[in-house]
């Protein structure tokens, strides 16, 4: 895997803290300057190339982006170099090949092969009756040689679901590469930081590390040991103070336990210290962390908050050493350019819920909805209220009878409703590779529970919930990003070379494992 250029460091900038209502910049991400090449058969007229990219960055600049417009156009090998070495200096890390015409198929995937990012090829679509004569460009035929080639040199690229178009359908598939670049820009220069061993009777989250070095991802493994130490080295810390009062901020009317504001502020500023300090060679750091149960016992207090903190600003914190997890999280950031969450499958939504606030308003059937929860590290701006409380189910052992003490730290609220999307990225036991995604909603519908949680909806859960969930033996947490992005994550997962990718399928489509007999 290539290690790419990016061109943004964000450790610089990991002590501006979010204000709770904002939608706060992720700056744990790549930013990409994407270019444009065109290339051009030499039997074709490389002036039909030439006008067509120009017609296509007109294209994409009005709709307010930029776009570097190579003025090298590719026929040969030599023209290859130049065109490679004009773009590495104007510093882009993400390209467009553009088939002006047909094409020529060697030089223009050695491009690909040698420029160091995510590449999308596209093609020119005939643009009227009068220039078929003279002047036909035929990239339709031009794409098919384009991807024959790449399959044979084993180059990845992007290719759009119908990669031929106008100008103005071209800058559109370009404006759709730009997330799916981000995301591969940012796994190459990922390293996930990770603090265990894993909580007993907990092998749900175990997974191989070794496809994560097949990403371009690092992963820097410690013990638990390692992370208390640096958390009582940094007891005075003089900016707690300051992280302090940006909680009580972010919390508001919420903050019903600021006792514990100290040591969670000592906590998150030991977590961006480990970060800035061991993030090596790359420029991107996510967290997969032990959080129970002697974390509570030992550190007195519970880390949910702070995760939630670092995770609003683009830097996952997993729960329970997800690493997984964590990388998910990752993707859904660079996708999203928001907040995302880490969420239990957790249970079933009561009968009497449905029948009061789901059926007849909401088109789902009970099976369609489920609850997804955590203890409390869903940022504050993605719940409908939140308010610092302490973690029942912990409780329950480890301070029964008894004022709460050290199991306070979790930020509890309904998740906000609207649009979701679940999915998650996972190595199996024997190292291979496969991802789901499903597209749903959080529905505006009182939990009367406990954590960061709130009511799901995916259409035909049910069947999706045991043909890929259970057949498929993922663990039970689950990515959630605020939004529809089933499409570019779909196109992630292929980029990267997964080939067991699953989704919820409509009802007229069974899964392998689907019983006809029992519909």
């Amino acid at each position: 895997m290539k290690t790419y250029n990016t061109t943004i460091s964000f450790m610089t900038k990991l002590y501006i803290f979010p204000k709770k209502g904002w939608v706060t910049k992720m700056i744990n991400v790549p930013n990409v300057k994407i270019g444009i090449v065109a290339v051009s058969r030499d039997c074709f007229p490389m002036s039909l190339s030439n006008s067509r990219r120009a017609a296509v960055v007109a294209a994409y600049r009005e709709k307010g982006l930029d776009i570097y417009e190579c003025p090298i156009t590719i026929e040969n090998e030599n023209h290859m170099l130049n065109a490679l070495a004009d773009v590495n200096e104007a510093e882009c890390n993400a390209l467009v090949v553009y088939l002006g015409n047909f094409g020529p198929e060697t030089s223009e995937t050695l491009l690909a092969k040698n420029f160091d990012g995510p590449v999308m090829f596209v093609g020119a679509a005939e643009e009227s009756t009068s220039i078929l004569a003279d002047e036909r460009g035929d990239a339709y035929c031009g794409m098919l040689n384009a991807s024959y080639n790449l399959a044979l040199r084993g180059i990845r690229a992007y290719i759009p679901e119908y990669p031929v178009g106008t100008p103005a359908e071209v800058a559109d598939m370009i404006e759709e590469f730009i997330p799916i670049a981000k995301a591969i820009i940012g796994l190459a220069n990922l390293k996930i930081i990770s603090f265990g061993p894993r909580p007993q009777d907990f092998l749900a989250c175990n997974a191989p590390i070794k496809p994560l070095y097949s990403f371009g991802v690092e992963i820097e493994e410690n013990s638990e040991l390692d992370l208390f130490a640096s958390f009582n080295e940094h007891a005075n810390d003089p900016r707690i103070p300051d992280v302090i009062k940006d909680m009580e901020e972010e919390l508001g009317e919420g903050n019903k336990m600021p006792g514990i504001l100290p040591k969670l502020a000592q906590y998150e500023l030991t977590l961006l210290d480990w970060a800035e300090a061991h993030k090596g060679a790359k420029e991107f750091v996510v967290f997969a962390n032990k959080c129970w149960p002697s974390f509570q016992t030992q550190f007195g207090f519970v880390p949910c908050y702070v995760n939630s903190r670092l995770t609003g600003r683009g830097i996952p914190v997993s729960c329970e050493v997800d690493i997984y997890g964590a990388l998910s999280e990752y993707l859904g950031i660079c996708v999203s350019n928001d907040a995302v969450t880490l969420l239990d499958i957790n249970n079933t939504v009561p009968a009497d819920m449905y029948e009061k606030d789901i059926k007849g308003k909401f088109d789902y059937s009970l099976t369609d909805t489920f609850m997804g929860f955590h203890c409390g590290n869903t940022p504050s701006n993605k719940l409908s209220f939140c308010s610092m409380k302490n973690q029942k189910i912990m409780a329950r052992s480890l301070e029964p009878d008894q004022e709460p003490n050290i199991t306070r730290g979790t930020l509890e609220g309904d998740i906000a409703p609207g649009e979701i999307t679940f999915f998650r990225l996972q190595s199996t036991a024997d190292t291979k590779v496969r991802a789901y995604v499903a597209e749903g909603e959080v529905l505006p519908v009182a939990t009367h529970s406990f954590g960061s949680i709130g009511v799901f909806a995916i259409p035909e859960m049910k069947r999706f919930y045991r043909h890929v969930l259970i057949q498929k033996n993922y663990p039970h947490h689950g990515a959630v990003a605020f939004g529809h992005f089933g499409k570019q994550l779909f196109e992630i997962f292929k980029y990267l070379g997964v080939t067991d990718i699953s989704f919820n399928q409509p009802s007229n489509m069974l899964y392998p494992t689907e019983n006809p007999f029992c519909r």
